[in-house]
Formats: C-alpha cells, structure tokens, sequence
C-alpha cells in the first residue's frame, strides 16, 4: 500500500506493482494522538478520490476515512460514490462501531479494519464474529501509542503482533501489519522486518514515506528511477523471504527482538 494523491506519482506506484493507492481522508484526532511525531498528516480530499478512480487500471483505490463519528454515513456515502474500491476504518474501539461501518458500506466495497487502540486488542474475540469484514490491519504507531510504549516495533518484538495475528487468521482473515521502508534502512531494516510478515503470514504492508518520499525527491525523473529500484529491491528480498524455512525465520525473529530492545534502550536514553 503507498499512500499519495498526486496522480503523476500514482501512476509510478501502479507500473512498479504497488496493488494498493491509498488515499487518506482521517484527520479527526491525529494531530492530538500523534502531538510532536514525525508522522505524516494528510490533507486528500473526497475529489482526489475521484481522479485516482478514473486513472488507476492495476492498483485498487484503498481510502482510509475518519474514525466513526456522527458524519460517518455522510463520509462513507461520498466516498463511496467518488469510486473507494476499498475502505479502512481507523481507531475503532467497540463491536458497535465495526457493526455500523460495516452496515453502512453494506458489500459496496471491501472493508478493511485498522487495528490500533488496545480498546480494539481487548475487544477483537467479538469482532471477529461481525459478518462482512474483509481484511483487518495491525496500525503499529497509533497502537503502540495506547500501551505507552517507546517504539512502534515492540508491538512485534513483545508477541502483541502474533497473538492478535494468529487470531485473525483463525477466523480466515487476511491480516498485515506496520510499514516499510527502503531496503537497509531504519531502525529495525525492513528486510528483517519482510521476514517476520511471512513468518506471521501477513499478506499488507504500507510502503512508508522513507521508502520513496517525493518530497525529498522532487523531480520525477528521479524519483521514478528510485521507485524503480527499491520496489525491485523488495520483491527480491521477498523472494529470499518466501523460502526460508521455519529455522531461519526464528533465527530472524530472535534479531528483530534484540535489535528491538537496542532501539527502545537508545530512545529511552536520548
């Protein structure tokens, strides 16, 4: 999934195989939520919807729309009819939430639930019975951010990720987690981070602004080419991913928990 509503880059995401544009609509809260992180707040539009829809031949138009509130049905009607293929309910807390969501989308798009409240964790076993949810995500940054934790990946490290995944598959669910970026870069490198999706058998990543941010890389020309080339980059270590046997991805998993646990020490320490 890569977010953007700025058609010419798009466009790139679709030729290199990004399946999912996603265009996101939430703004209620966030800048409270996520008060001095270096996050992205976007400003798309019910219109930017509707121009992705009329471009896009290969990607599915994903949109993320406000948590629910009194305006929901209104929301979720505009969007619907400016062409969502796909759309995800943020910061859900209650069964009763999901139930109206999914009433209201009524089979006119796929649903998607973005996991990321520990109200959400508490009250999935009953979620899950809710007929008409089609994918569930595991949002790492919000979700760390309602346990007080340091950093979004201990939600990996801690086997907060499993269990809740684990539960999801149960009941047949496609699940994905968290974000990527380029190849060998951050905190914990998005390679390790690749192997614990399969190892877990997520099947949704976000590609995340470190991994192709136009705003550093302003000419297109460029910033095709580098597209390009990280996607490339990932759908080989993907291939590596894939066949690892069950050794090596624990092996990999005791990594990312050491790595992990360096990160929340340094963060703690600055």
């Amino acid at each position: 999934m890569y977010i953007t509503n700025r058609p010419e880059i798009a466009l790139i995401a679709e030729r290199y195989g990004v399946d999912r544009v996603w265009i996101d609509l939430e703004t209620l809260g966030k800048e409270e939520r996520q008060k001095g992180m270096n996050t992205v707040k976007s400003h798309h539009t019910i219109e930017d919807i509707a121009k992705m829809s009329k471009i896009l031949t290969k990607s599915a138009l994903q949109v993320r729309i406000n948590p629910w509130n009194t305006n929901s049905v209104i929301e979720i009607t505009k969007v619907l009819a400016a062409g969502a293929q796909i759309i995800m309910l943020p910061m859900w807390k209650s069964p009763a939430e999901v139930e109206s969501f999914i009433r209201t989308v009524n089979g006119q798009a796929k649903t998607l639930l973005l996991l990321e409240t520990k109200e959400a964790v508490d009250c999935l076993d009953e979620v899950l019975h809710i007929p008409g949810i089609d994918e569930i995500h595991i949002g790492l940054n919000d979700l760390h951010l309602s346990y007080g934790l340091t950093f979004m990946f201990e939600l990996l490290a801690n086997g907060n990720v499993e269990r809740i995944g684990n539960k999801i598959k149960a009941k047949g669910l496609p699940f994905g987690f968290g974000g990527l970026s380029k190849i060998g870069d951050g905190i914990l490198p998005s390679e390790k981070i690749m192997v614990e999706h399969y190892r877990l058998g997520s099947s949704m990543a976000i590609l995340s602004r470190g991994f192709c941010n136009p705003d550093v890389i302003v000419n297109m020309k460029e910033f095709d080419y580098s597209f390009e080339k990280r996607m490339k980059q990932f759908r080989f270590y993907e291939g590596k991913a894939s066949q690892l046997d069950a050794h090596a991805k624990l092996l990999n998993n005791s990594s990312v928990i050491k790595a992990v646990n360096q990160a929340v020490l340094e963060l703690k320490n600055r």
